[in-house]
């Protein structure tokens, strides 16, 4: 644990915090008699139904009705019931705005393409959601969008939500049968695609593929192609080819005029969106989220733990099949200006979204721990080729972020920013660990849990921990809770997922530790956590050391059941990517072990250090343990859409280094 803050909000800061001025409202208003964070925190977990109720009323909640009763059924989880009185619709508060502000502006590979103002999308809005009626689109339905990470997605999915029904969205990088994997499951009446996508310098087009997942989605009554290659410089390599039951976007809409959104006043726990899991050891679950909880969890994300104002300019780096492109467009409820971007983050000699940055005075920029780790890799210097002058917060997540990556931050993109690794995800549509801009920073820390999440540590009998690793549990129910997954109906698969281990309790299924000063390490998910002899070990553990070595690109830790033919325990086996053309030798293994055995432990040290040409992940960045764990094993991976690279995973089956 360090021991002296890396930076530290100055008291004007502090002052100028939304959450300083929410705190203050909430002391009064309730009479707390303290005034501390850790207090704070508390008070928000200790007494839910204030906390909430708080962050209703001075978020300023649009709904036509709310409702006496806050919490109901508070000791069952799943069970608990938030504002079961409350009717109110998700887009009308995103879309509280209506004036010539930036509402979103996108970004290609290319550069700048194009801004749209918070009148505009409205208007926008408003055709769309007319269209989509007069397709019979009702409150409860399922829509799709199979598409890159622009401004008709952010429309559609708004225009779809004023309806009532239920949205979902998958990348264009997707093959036919990961897209079938996960929109077969939910049935969908309308199809969005744009006619393709550009990466990496190269355009793609979606429309061959689109067909053909049409053909097997026999809910689908029209398929709407938005022009994006068709647009563009690359236009002659992806003609739009309109097909059976499908229309032009601009077609589709041409028949109805902006006018006054009819907004659907829903119950609290309506469905609003279906989340996906990333389905690399089955077909991908479909996690229901409901729009109040959403709602609560995204105002308190943006406006507490993000410190979002209105007209700031907020960006996420991230693609439509992860959980923070909704959090991304979901910066609208904080009355910000949302950046676009789709493509290589690597465009510009990986300068690109820092020339994005300055260009479009970022206030906040998100982007993952892979992300940070690969330019600090390559030796770069943002902070002498840019300015990131407007720049508050910079925000990761998708994997831990390690130690030295904030060395890195301070040292070569801005000496005086929040750096907040934050940990949460799909499941909760949320954070358990949070960024916090009223609290300092520690290298390899993150900076609090989050609030109105009674986030604990346990060991493996249900104890609490506090400065010693162990499972990341929730004890208290939380709005943005699932409502559960689509097609479980008896609740089943939900209650396994998250609370079968103990009665109750959310078991999130990350290894982690509390510190003695309320900040959060993350070592790894727990089911990728290796045992060696009985002693449990997180992967971001042994990447944390592994990664400092510069020769090593990437890594991947799994245990290996040993020895094969009667197991009786695990080893643990460590495969590097090495920079182009280097060869793993004798020296460099033992540089490798070396490192890992001074800064952890010798029962970190794998067993066996094996090179390999590239480290198969999601198309999120995610490196995949359990796939590469179930290729040692000889077991099948059957389900690979999901990965950004899976013809790597064939090196790691009858691997004859890993025979003794």
């Amino acid at each position: 644990m360090s021991e002296k803050a890396m930076w530290t909000p100055s008291q004007a800061l502090i002052e100028q915090a939304n959450l300083t001025a929410f705190a203050r409202q909430a002391i009064r208003r309730w009479k707390l008699g303290f005034n501390t964070y850790p207090e704070f925190y508390d008070w928000s977990v200790n007494r839910p139904e204030q906390f909430w109720q708080s962050v209703w009323d001075a978020c300023g909640v649009i709904a036509s009705k709310k409702g006496k009763r806050v919490l109901i059924h508070g000791g069952r989880m799943p069970g608990a019931r938030w504002f079961p009185d409350a009717r109110l619709n998700f887009a009308e508060n995103l879309l509280r705005r209506r004036d010539a502000t930036d509402a979103l502006v996108f970004w290609d590979e290319t550069g700048f393409r194009r801004r749209i103002s918070y009148a505009e999308l409205q208007a926008e809005v408003s055709r769309v959601a007319q269209a989509m009626r007069a397709e019979g689109l009702s409150a409860g339905d399922r829509v799709a969008a199979f598409m890159p990470n622009m401004p008709e997605t952010a429309v559609l999915a708004l225009a779809a939500i004023s309806i009532g029904a239920v949205w979902s969205s998958c990348s264009p990088d997707f093959g036919t049968d990961g897209v079938l994997d996960r929109f077969g499951q939910t049935e969908p009446k309308l199809l969005f695609t744009a006619d393709g996508y550009l990466y990496n310098g190269k355009a793609h087009d979606s429309l061959a593929r689109v067909r053909e997942i049409a053909a097997k989605l026999p809910s689908v009554r029209r398929v709407v192609v938005v022009p994006h290659l068709a647009l563009h410089s690359f236009q002659s390599s992806a003609q739009p080819e309109i097909f059976g039951i499908a229309r032009r976007y601009a077609d589709w809409i041409a028949a109805h005029a902006p006018g006054a959104i009819e907004y659907a006043q829903l119950p609290f726990d309506h469905p609003l969106y279906i989340l996906f899991t990333s389905g690399t050891t089955g077909k991908p679950k479909c996690i229901v989220h409901g729009a109040g909880g959403t709602l609560l969890s995204a105002l308190k994300t943006y406006k507490l733990q993000f410190d979002v104002r209105p007209l700031d300019r907020f960006f996420y780096y991230t693609t439509c099949n992860w959980v923070m492109w909704n959090l991304l467009f979901q910066g609208l409820v904080a009355e910000a200006s949302v950046m676009l971007y789709d493509g290589s983050p690597f465009m510009r000699d990986a300068a690109i979204l820092f020339d994005f940055c300055d260009a479009e005075r970022f206030t906040q920029f998100g982007t993952s721990a892979k992300f940070i780790d690969a330019i600090a890799k390559r030796g770069m210097k943002p902070g002498k080729t840019h300015s990131l002058g407007s720049v508050r917060t910079i925000i990761s997540t998708g994997s831990p972020l390690v130690p030295e990556s904030y060395d890195y931050v301070y040292r070569e993109l801005k000496r005086d920013v929040c750096l907040s690794s934050i940990s949460g995800g799909t499941d909760i549509m949320g954070c358990f660990a949070d960024a916090n801009p009223i609290l300092p920073v520690y290298r390899g820390e993150l900076q609090c849990r989050s609030l109105g999440m009674k986030v604990e540590v346990w060991d493996e009998d249900g104890s609490t921990l506090v400065g010693q690793k162990g499972e990341l549990v929730c004890t208290s129910p939380f709005p943005s809770m699932p409502i559960g997954f689509w097609n479980d109906a008896d609740g089943k698969r939900y209650h396994d997922a998250y609370f079968a281990r103990w009665p109750d309790v959310w078991c999130h299924g990350d290894y982690c530790e509390l510190t003695g000063r309320g900040t959060m390490i993350v070592y790894g998910r727990s089911d990728a956590t290796l045992n060696p002899g009985g002693v449990r070990i997180g992967t971001a553990e042994i990447y944390g050391q592994v990664e400092k070595i510069d020769v090593v690109e990437e890594s991947v830790a799994i245990g290996q059941l040993w020895p094969p033919e009667q197991p009786s325990d695990t080893r643990v086996v460590l495969f590097v990517k090495l920079r182009p053309g280097l060869v793993l030798d004798a020296a460099l293994e033992d540089r490798i072990r070396r490192q890992i055995r001074e800064h952890t432990s010798p029962r970190h040290v794998p067993a066996r250090i094996v090179q390999v040409p590239d480290i198969p992940r999601t198309k999120n960045g995610k490196v995949v343990e359990l796939a590469v764990r179930s290729m040692v094993h000889g077991m099948p991976v059957t389900h690979t859409d999901a990965l950004a690279n899976p013809e790597v995973l064939q090196f790691f089956r009858n691997m004859p280094e890993l025979a003794v």
